[in-house]
């Protein structure tokens, strides 16, 4: 169950009458590499697995699934196992900013570059962003973000909820490589602000287009530039703000950006 039904007191005007609502589930998952700790995420009860999967490939822990020898999840613990026993002290995990609003810092020209042909039509962004916001679990709590995971024709692969949406983010990554799924010719749909740590996971797993009906910020900007990476956000009825890589988005290319 990903909420429980919480007792509050529910006001309106000058009224006060006890009753329940649902609220989303939270829990600390820590996660260890090697028998060394290597982070302890709030995050919702899950798809725990495809986290965790999605977690040490976004974070250049491993390279492929293939460097992963084994999984085990005890409760709040998932304890892995790598191939290279030293995985976790050779890592090099950037802070960035994110849902807690830590201090950020990403260096562009250590990020890999999009390596993609893939074009979207505009409606398929607008349906894809669409189907990712219809969730039963937000509109009954009000309390998670939504990402999700489309091929090139906007058929959805998966569509992750957790209380953080780079976790989200991490979950369909997880899913991709556990399915063997090609990302470059995937695009993300996240329903929060495209923050640089979404950008830098997108580059990492190479997903040529992420996709937000809401903002962006200037670092996920210059970092999406710098990588080759296709930034939409605003999408909402007919409307889009095409940020970086608008040759992705067909029809784009007539237009100039500032123009």
């Amino acid at each position: 169950m990903l909420y429980r039904e919480l007792p509050i007191v529910r006001v309106d005007d000058e009224t006060f009458v006890p009753a329940t609502h649902p609220v989303v589930e939270e829990m600390p998952l820590s996660v260890t590499v090697n028998g060394r700790h290597a982070l302890t995420a709030m995050t919702s009860p899950a798809m725990i697995r495809e986290f965790v999967v999605g977690f040490l490939y976004t974070e250049r822990i491993v390279r492929d699934l293939a460097e992963i020898e084994s999984i085990r999840i005890e409760g709040n613990t998932a304890s892995v196992l790598t191939k290279n026993p030293f995985a976790i002290l050779t890592s090099h995990k950037t802070v960035l900013s994110g849902c807690g609003g830590s201090t950020s810092f990403l260096d562009a020209g250590h990020l890999p570059t999009i390596r993609s042909d893939l074009t979207l039509a505009p409606e398929t962004i607008r349906a894809a962003t669409k189907e990712t916001l219809d969730s039963d679990l937000h509109r009954i709590t009000g309390g998670i973000h939504l990402v999700g995971l489309f091929d090139a024709e906007g058929r959805a692969i998966r569509i992750a909820e957790d209380i953080g949406r780079h976790n989200a983010l991490d979950r369909v990554v997880g899913h991709g490589l556990l399915e063997q799924i090609d990302f470059s010719r995937t695009f993300a749909v996240s329903s929060g602000r495209i923050s640089s740590e979404m950008v830098r996971k997108c580059l990492v797993a190479n997903i040529p287009v992420i996709v937000s009906r809401g903002a962006t910020t200037t670092t996920a900007v210059e970092a999406a530039e710098a990588g080759g990476l296709t930034i939409v956000g605003f999408v909402r009825s007919k409307k889009m703000n095409i940020y970086t890589g608008w040759e992705r988005v067909r029809g784009a290319s007539q237009a100039t950006a500032g123009e």
